[in-house]
């Protein structure tokens, strides 16, 4: 089984998107089940994890409408305030929604780096773990060492780095010391997984297989077959290519992996670390 580990829906009339917007016209408009649904019959993909794309609890609610009435959404990554008073409160009323698998905060958009490991947030991620539930780590080279800390004092909490960590990549740029050893130090966690999604977007639409090379290599060889997942990023790889050019790429990085260890990270992995 073949699963998108993530990918996004969003309805913009639903008024709480500041993103996307008009310096991305090509996906300044609505995606739903149905435009998707095409895609994952072409590149052959079976069921996808849903994750957020704003920070509300109500497009979390939104999402977790469409895991009920989709089939192949096999589970949702949603968005709770976890330094909020009731962020436990909120987690538990959410949590009842069997389709609830993890939580992203969106720390990219946070200006303070440590945010993530300040008191009030402590319970919440506690709380996840005592739940089950995963932490998405929507994060950048400065998150990188804040990230290890957490997995270190929160190590029954699954966590799993988003678009690897959203390093500068493109052109003549190679993969940076803080990136390099940052992402090294939390493969050799037991509780931290990387996902294989947004480097191109990360590069846009000149990339080319030679600019991801040397960084999906190194998240390869550090988390291993064991702890990669495949993710698309749809509909925002759309900026830089498509969902099926995406999908013939990670192919393409995986050529020299056995038939079962390819099975782990296009779908295996992603059932076991989200609980599908």
């Amino acid at each position: 089984m073949i699963i998108d580990a993530h990918q996004h829906f969003w309805k913009l009339r639903r008024g709480d998107y500041p993103w996307p917007n008009e310096t991305v016209v090509d996906i300044f408009r609505d995606f739903e089940p149905a435009d998707l649904a095409p895609l994952l019959a072409a590149a052959g993909v079976d069921r996808t994890v849903l994750v957020q794309a704003t920070d509300t609890v109500a497009e979390t609610e939104f999402l977790l409408q469409i895991a009920n009435d989709v089939a192949w959404v096999a589970g949702v990554v949603g968005w709770v305030d976890l330094g909020a008073p009731d962020a436990i409160q909120v987690i538990d009323r959410l949590h009842q929604q069997p389709a609830l698998k993890g939580l992203r905060p969106m720390l990219q958009n946070i200006e303070d780096t440590d945010w993530v490991l300040r008191d009030t947030v402590a319970p919440a991620l506690s709380h996840m773990a005592d739940l089950g539930l995963c932490f998405d780590a929507l994060i950048q080279p400065r998150h990188l060492k804040a990230i290890e800390q957490v997995a270190s004092l929160h190590p029954t909490l699954p966590i799993v780095i988003d678009h690897i960590a959203k390093p500068k990549m493109g052109g003549a740029q190679t993969p940076g010391a803080e990136w390099l050893q940052g992402m090294r130090r939390l493969a050799e966690l037991p509780n931290v997984r990387c996902k294989l999604s947004g480097l191109i977007t990360e590069i846009g639409p000149t990339w080319a297989m030679t600019d991801l090379a040397p960084f999906a290599a190194h998240v390869l060889n550090g988390f291993g077959p064991d702890k990669t997942l495949f993710g698309s990023d749809w509909p925002v790889v759309n900026l830089a290519g498509t969902y099926t050019g995406w999908r013939d790429t990670v192919d393409t990085l995986l050529t020299t992996f056995s038939s079962t260890d390819r099975a782990k990270i296009m779908g295996g992995n992603a059932q076991a670390f989200y609980g599908l």
